[in-house]
Parts: C-alpha cells; sequence; structure tokens
C-alpha cells in the first residue's frame, strides 16, 4: 500500500490548521500558548481518511517568521503540500519564502488552497488568483491546481478533498526495503513506557524488537512498541508518521534534529559535499567561509561553507562546495537542505548533499570538482566504481558503499556484479565482505610481487621475507584481516607460497654458486664431526666468506637441513634424527629417561642433551614427569 504523507506551507495566520481541522476534523495545535494566541507554534500532526481509502498522514507547519526552523523540519518526507493563501491578504512574505523552502527541498507536488474567500468578493480573489500564480512561475507549483476554500463555511472543501486524492495517485511509491531512517521532530515520555521519539519515517521498514541507533550520539535501543496514527501496530513503512516507543535510551539522549536509523546502516558527519543553488532573493553575494545556518532533515546546526570552485557566489547562481559544521549532522547522499543567514536569519539556498562523509576538500582542485560532479551527475555503476576508487587498499564493505552512493543495498550488490564482470571488482573475505576496484587489487599485486622480488635478489639464500615485515614496511594501509586475505588470494593464484609466516614468490628457486656449495659443504660437515656436540654458529665464519657463510647457514636453516633450536645452539638434521631414534629405543625398552641418562646415552654434555630434549618436548614425542621424560603418546 502507497503511504503518503500531505503538509501545510504558507503566512502566519493564513489559515492553516483550521482547514486541516475542517478536513480531517482533528486540532492540530497543541500547547496552551498556541491555543491562547492562535497561531501554531510547533509542528502539528493528525491522520487524514482519504476517499480512495488511503490513510494519510498530515503535517501541518507554523508560518511566523520566528518558528522557520520548525517549519523546515516538517517538511522531511512530504509527498505534496496545501499552499495555503488567505484571500483577504495575498503572497506575504512568509508565503514567499515557504515556497522558496519547499522547492529548494525538492517537494514535488502541491496544491494552492486560497483560504478565507468568504472575506472577499469574486473579483479580488482573482486577482489574487493572478498574484499567486506569478509567485509561483518558476517552482514545481507552476502548474498545480488552484482551490477555492472556506473552512468556516465549507465552501470548497470537497473539491479539495477529490484534488488531493488524485493528486495522491501520483506519488511514487518509496523504497521500503532500504535501511530504516526516521528523522526526529519530537520527543517525549510516557509513564511505565520511557522514552518516545517521532517522525516521518523517510525510508526502509520498522518493526516492533528491532534495534535502532540514535544519530548522532550512537545510541542503541530497542523498539518497545510502534504507532501509526495512533494505533499499535507491529511494524511501519516508509512514508508514515510514526511514534516509536524506544527502551535502553533515555529521553535526555534524544532531541529533535536526531535520526533514528538501523544500526551501522548511516554515520554522522560534520561535513559535507553539496551542490548549493543560492537564491536570486538573497540580499548580498555569498562569501567563502560564511557563517551559516544549515538545515538538513529535522536538524539545525550552525556552520560555514567553503566554496570550492568560485570565489563567491552571486545571488541566483550555483557553486560546488563543502559545509563544515559545528555539530554532527545524520546525511547521505541525495539528502536536500536549506541555508539561512547566520544573522539576519533568512533562507539564502539550499540543495543536495553529494557526499555525507567526505575528506577536507581544497579550492580550485581540478580532480575535486570532476569527481564531485560525477557524484552529482553521475550513472548509479559510475558512482559505485568511484565509491571503490575512493575506499582504495582499506577496500569497502557492501552497506558502507550503499550509504556513500545513497543506492539501496540490493540496487549496489547487482552493480557490483556488473563490475566484476567487467574485471573491475575484486572480492575478500567471504565472512565479512570487503570489495577493492579492479585496479587497486592490480596495484597491490604489482607492489608486493616487486617487494618480493627486491627481497629475493637481494638475498637470493633466504627462503622468504618475514610477512610481518613485509607488512608493516609496505603495506601498512591494509588492515591486518585484509591483508590476509590479500595473500590467501595470491596463494590460489598460485603466485605466492607462504610458509611458516614467511612468502616467497612461487617461480623463486634458490640456487648456490659453485663457491657457496663449497661453504655448503663446509658447514654440514662442521656440525656432523661431533653430532651431538655442535659448534655455534660464530665458530663457523671463516675469515672471507663470513656474509656469505651466514646467508648459506641460513638458507639450510629454512630448509631444514639444520635445525636451529637457540641463538647459538644448531644441529644437523641428521643428528637430530638419530638422537629421536636413540631415545625412542631408550623409551620403548626402559619407560622413561633422566637428562643424565640421555647425555650418556648421546655421549655428549648436559649443555647439548637439555635442549635436545626441550626440543623433543616441543614436538609432542616425549613430556616431563617430575625429573624423567616418558613418550607424550603410546
Amino acid at each position: 500500500m502507497k503511504h503518503i504523507i500531505i503538509g501545510t506551507a504558507g503566512h502566519v495566520d493564513h489559515g492553516k490548521t483550521a482547514l486541516i481541522k475542517a478536513l480531517t476534523g482533528k486540532e492540530t495545535d497543541r500547547l496552551q500558548e498556541e491555543v491562547e494566541r492562535g497561531i501554531s507554534i510547533e509542528l502539528g500532526f493528525a491522520p487524514f481518511a482519504l476517499p480512495g481509502g488511503r490513510q494519510a498522514g498530515v503535517v501541518d507547519v507554523p508560518g511566523h517568521e520566528r518558528f522557520i526552523h520548525h517549519m523546515v523540519a516538517g517538511v522531511v518526507g512530504m509527498d505534496l503540500v496545501l499552499f495555503v493563501v488567505a484571500a483577504d491578504e495575498g503572497v506575504m512574505p512568509q508565503t514567499r519564502e515557504h515556497l522558496q523552502i519547499l522547492n529548494l527541498l525538492g517537494v514535488k507536488k502541491g496544491i494552492v488552497v486560497l483560504s478565507k474567500v468568504d472575506l472577499v468578493e469574486e473579483e479580488w480573489l482573482e486577482l489574487v488568483k493572478e498574484e499567486v500564480l506569478e509567485a509561483t512561475a518558476g517552482t514545481f507549483l507552476a502548474q498545480a491546481p488552484v482551490q477555492f476554500v472556506s473552512s468556516l463555511t465549507g465552501q470548497g472543501l470537497p473539491q479539495l478533498l477529490a484534488a488531493i486524492d488524485a493528486l495522491t495517485q501520483e506519488v511514487e511509491e518509496k523504497d521500503t526495503q532500504a535501511p530504516f531512517r526516521l528523522p526526529i521532530d519530537r520527543v517525549f515520555t510516557i509513564t511505565g513506557f520511557g522514552t518516545v521519539v517521532t517522525g516521518t519515517l523517510v525510508a526502509g521498514t520498522i518493526c516492533q524488537e528491532d534495534r535502532g541507533e540514535i544519530l548522532p550520539g550512537n545510541k542503541v535501543g530497542r523498539v518497545r512498541k510502534l504507532h501509526v496514527h495512533g494505533e499499535g501496530v507491529q511494524r511501519a513503512y516508509a512514508g508514515q508518521r510514526v511514534a516509536v516507543n524506544l527502551s535502553d535510551v533515555e529521553v535526555e539522549n534524544v532531541a529533535r534534529g536526531n535520526v533514528l536509523v538501523a544500526p551501522q546502516s548511516l554515520t554522522a558527519t560534520q561535513m559535507a559535499d553539496c551542490r548549493l543553488h543560492l537564491l536570486s532573493s538573497c540580499p548580498r553575494p555569498l562569501k567563502h567561509r560564511t557563517r551559516i545556518r544549515f538545515h538538513a532533515g529535522t536538524a539545525e546546526v550552525m556552520g560555514r561553507v567553503y566554496i570550492l570552485d568560485k570565489k563567491e557566489l552571486a545571488p541566483g547562481e550555483k557553486a560546488l562546495v563543502q559545509f563544515r559544521l559545528e555539530a554532527p549532522v545524520a546525511l547521505r547522499r541525495g539528502d536536500r537542505y536549506v541555508i539561512r543567514f547566520y544573522s539576519p536569519q533568512i533562507t539564502i539556498g539550499g540543495g543536495q548533499v553529494l557526499e555525507g562523509n567526505p575528506p577536507r576538500r581544497r579550492r580550485f582542485r581540478k580532480d575535486v570538482i570532476g569527481e564531485l560532479e560525477l557524484k552529482e551527475k553521475g550513472e548509479p555503476l559510475e558512482l559505485v566504481e568511484q565509491g571503490l576508487l575512493e575506499a582504495g587498499e582499506r577496500g569497502i564493505g557492501p552497506g558502507a558503499l550503499a550509504q556513500k552512493t545513497g543506492l539501496g543495498e540490493g540496487d549496489v550488490a547487482d552493480l557490483l556484479e556488473q563490475l566484476r564482470a567487467k574485471g573491475k571488482l575484486v572480492s575478500l573475505s567471504p565472512q565479512q565482505p570487503t570489495y577493492l576496484h579492479g585496479s587497486v587489487f592490480a596495484n597491490l599485486q604489482a607492489r608486493l610481487t616487486a617487494k618480493l622480488g627486491d627481497y629475493h635478489h637481494k638475498y637470493p639464500l633466504r627462503w622468504g621475507m618475514a610477512k610481518e615485515e613485509l607488512r608493516n614496511r609496505y603495506f601498512a594501509n591494509l588492515p591486518p584481516r585484509l591483508f590476509q586475505e590479500f595473500l590467501h588470494s595470491l596463494v590460489e593464484k598460485g603466485l605466492i607460497t607462504v610458509k611458516r609466516e614467511r612468502l616467497k614468490l612461487t617461480s623463486q628457486k634458490v640456487t648456490l654458486t659453485p663457491q657457496q656449495e663449497k661453504i655448503r659443504q663446509r658447514l654440514e660437515e662442521a656440525f656432523l664431526v661431533q653430532p651431538f656436540s655442535p659448534p655455534s654458529p660464530a665458530e663457523l665464519w671463516v675469515q672471507g666468506d663470513g656474509d656469505e657463510a651466514r646467508e648459506v647457514y641460513g638458507a639450510l636453516v629454512e630448509e631444514g637441513t639444520l635445525i636451529r633450536l637457540s641463538e647459538d645452539l644448531t644441529f644437523h638434521g641428521r643428528a637430530v634424527a638419530l638422537a629421536r631414534e636413540k631415545l625412542l629405543n631408550h623409551l620403548q625398552s626402559e619407560g622413561s629417561i633422566t637428562v643424565s641418562q640421555f647425555r650418556d646415552l648421546l655421549q655428549t654434555s648436559r649443555r647439548y642433551a637439555l635442549p635436545l630434549l626441550e626440543y623433543f618436548d616441543g614436538q609432542r614425542l616425549t613430556k616431563r614427569v617430575g625429573d624423567e621424560r616418558v613418550l607424550a603418546k603410546t
């Protein structure tokens, strides 16, 4: 079922609230001060049963200039607006400002309602209609139907109701499959239930027992109860006015301007890249770093505008800008916003968010301008590819990519498959999917093979390079998990071989020169003269070949010919095998052995016998029981 939000707009005391009461039977002014003063101060809400059987939600906004920030908050999620102009007064200052705000925030459909027609003559009414048509020219209301209404007498209400019902047929369906997002416009407590937040659900579906995250602040709570139009429901859909009872969230941790979202589906930011349209009615050019009031969703924060492609912005012009805000706001690509001067507080422009959590941008950079123009006008496939390129070596997950591009996760998944088919995508870590652009992966692979090639050239006798040394020196930007997955993918391709936390190019073979073969023979003989009383490595370096002998010695250790037990104790592999054989024979016949008995068995000293026994303990051949060793397994 299509869910619809209908809003009001217009100058103070032009009859918006009276019109909603006449249409719905509900009084939206709920504050005592509103009743006493006869003007709306806060947002008002009412359910609205349409003739076609659908239930719409109505948002009534205040018209007084002092409450424009409330009006902007009320526009969130509006599908169509009843733009109210009193027939006895005509177009007034907030008539024009509300129209500008609606246009900037991307409201697409509306009906012009000339109210209080019972107070004027027919001839005057036609003059007011012409004035309204002139004011709405060039806006989304330029071709909107015009209805003449008196909330007091009921004149024109049936015709207005029919026009509303007809226009709702044209409202587009909302994305109910996206992660839910609810900009909060009211917060209060109910005794026995706790914190309640209300707002227009602009995306997704929210269900009872869901977890929800408050942004900014990152407070996570459970959806205890849901109400739509005052009725308890199990789930609510995009396009509905929703009241959410949250557990585990204190009322002092929530305020208007916060957003309730599906956990980890959005992040708050203090910077936003945007396209800005400065209104032609702006009284002066907008200078770089001007302090402004930034309105998005239900939030209002102070900030400064950094103009990226112009020195300053003249009234009526457009520019690419970065807003740097004084408090965090939850934004994503495609969101609409409005800015007002810090003082005097007048609406001066607005536009669309191109990226909600960007890096700091430098002015007049061609690459920056090109990137932002792509994000503004690019096709979805181009946006996803650009997101992969920007993520670089750190990669990006599907949720973060959807958030960055403003696309649904299902759409992102389809686009990723298209990029994979074109050879432009590499996915790592199936349990925690992370995607790299194909060119980024190719650069990583080329860098790794080059660094390993350099290592093999410098140390031709070493089996390979330590994995952590390689990561720390050349791949520090890769998180450890991603580095492991990257290596795993290269192992699967047969490009590298990994053994004992070292890695090498699979094509690399250790080949000894004739001189090195002589050194190898000398070293092996030295370890086999007295196999159970070997020399220390330092005793083996002969003057003139010390450095080369160290390399050959290292190669013999890596290939397993020599077995290194400590910094200064190494045995030949044949000696260790023989010691193992003697030890096993003794244990099978005697059942146990002491260090002294093992020393005598090998005709060596305790200095060599004890490390060998400890080595066999580590191999789980033996285990220590008191002062003796026994077989670890029968």
